[in-house]
């Protein structure tokens, strides 16, 4: 039988390492309509919490965070599609409240820059590589002249 310390601290790691979204969206917040409220959760998860900037508001117990879960909630009852919504959110708080940014004009090198990167890295390295093959690995022969000069500063040495 596991003893009372024990059984505490599984209990504490079991709560620590479990997911907490269930317990960012409040209970107040929840819609009647079970689909209504999935399309709420999936459009959540897509939105970036302003406050906390790396999770989403689904995530996320800051006020404002709150504040746009219910935004979305009260869009999604009077009837917008998902990208209405999106839109809105978009022209409001600007690309940054997308966790996946969408490809466009403003968000171009974004998505492109890493491509960019890539592609300038494997130039660079192909022309390494080829500046790179006419040296030989072979090591020199000595001169006579370095020949004797080198064996006289090993005589000396000794």
């Amino acid at each position: 039988m596991l003893s009372k310390l024990t059984a505490t601290f599984l209990i504490l790691m079991a709560l620590l390492v479990s997911p907490n979204t269930a317990w960012s969206v409040e209970p107040d917040e929840i819609l009647a309509d079970v689909q209504l409220e999935n399309r709420a959760r999936a459009l959540s998860a897509q939105v970036r919490c302003l406050v906390c900037q790396n999770q989403s508001i689904d995530d996320s117990n800051a006020p404002l965070a709150k504040d746009l879960r219910v935004l979305i909630r009260e869009k999604l009852t009077e009837g917008l599609t998902d990208t209405l919504i999106l839109d809105h959110l978009v022209a409001r708080y600007g690309e940054f409240v997308l966790l996946k940014p969408r490809f466009g004009g403003q968000t171009v090198v974004l998505w492109l820059l890493p491509a960019i990167v890539l592609l300038i890295g494997v130039c660079a390295a192909a022309i390494l590589f080829r500046s790179n093959k006419g040296v030989t690995t072979e090591p020199k022969h000595l001169s006579k002249r370095e020949h004797k000069l080198l064996t006289k500063i090993l005589d000396e040495s000794d």
